[in-house]
């Protein structure tokens, strides 16, 4: 068996062992001991002996009990001054062995979870025509119909599997917004911006007894806002049918927050005309200036 090269960022690793004979796939699991938005596969390399050895980015069963069950909590406290230094190398290894041994020790129930995963997913996977479409219904299953039937989100459910990769990432969510209003006609232009916001009235309470919902005291912080200005031109969308355009983009706006966006991030979408050029041709002879005049 040969090393995959170019794995998909969305693989998982129990698609990649189902492609691989029983006991020739190796999985180690290293925690998340890095941002979600890390593949879940870190590594893949071919032993000597054939078999594929497999890094994946999830926690251990270790990871998820008490800390105080492998390790003394007081470990690094009351070291002595005069060898301070020398004592804390020795307990960081002693817990470093600690840990590489609870690994081991919680190794054979991890690999036989992930085993248990990878069979319900061969079992599952028959049942579904296709898998990005399950997923986009697991991830999307709290949307609305007035979400799913709105022109812009439609275009944007196929990339919900891949939310956790956009989010966060101003270019890819750039690239993302200007496909889809590209379909509509429609241009954006980012902008990055930070937003003051100050509590103008706060409330004080004189009773002892207050909760902490009765009273505060005014504070003043920053949020980052992503600004998308989004120009149109339309004859049907400058009329009747421009308060529906911007219902859709308000729409299209929470959506994007909600699943696109980090939660300290704020988004905005602005809406503007663009004049099309004043211009003298065979077909047009005049051109309205957006009053009682005429050229």
């Amino acid at each position: 068996m040969q090393t995959p090269l170019f794995l998909p960022p969305d693989m998982n690793v129990e698609l990649l062992m189902s492609y691989y004979p029983v006991g020739q796939c190796k999985v180690e699991l290293k925690g998340l001991h890095k941002r979600n938005t890390y593949n879940d596969i870190i590594d893949t390399e071919m032993m000597g002996d054939g078999t594929m050895h497999v890094t994946v980015g999830r926690n251990s069963i270790y990871n998820s009990l008490p800390e105080y069950m492998f390790h003394p909590i007081d470990r690094f406290d009351n070291l002595p001054k005069y060898e301070e230094k020398e004592r804390f190398e020795e307990e960081l290894e002693k817990q470093d062995e600690e840990i590489k041994k609870a690994y081991q020790f919680f190794a054979p129930l991890d690999v036989l979870l992930l085993k248990l995963r990878s069979d319900v997913r061969s079992t599952l996977e028959p049942l579904a025509k296709d898998g990005n479409v399950v997923l986009q219904q697991i991830i999307g299953d709290s949307l609305t119909d007035e979400q799913r039937h709105n022109r812009f989100i439609a275009q944007i459910i196929p990339f919900l599997p891949c939310c956790k990769y956009i989010r966060g990432n101003r270019t890819l969510l750039t690239l993302l917004l200007r496909k889809v209003l590209m379909e509509e006609g429609l241009t954006i232009q980012p902008r990055s911006d930070v937003r003051q916001f100050a509590d103008d009235h706060p409330r004080y309470e004189d009773k002892l007894d207050m909760t902490l919902g009765q009273g505060f005291v005014g504070n003043t912080w920053s949020q980052p806002v992503s600004y998308y200005d989004i120009h149109y031109w339309s004859d049907d969308e400058c009329r009747e049918h421009f308060m529906e355009l911007l219902d859709d983009v308000e729409l299209l706006r929470l959506f994007v927050k909600d699943y696109f966006l980090s939660v300290e991030e704020d988004l905005v979408f602005t809406v503007s005309q663009d004049e099309p050029p004043l211009r003298l041709s065979d077909e047009v002879f005049y051109n309205y200036l957006g009053y009682n005049t005429n050229i």
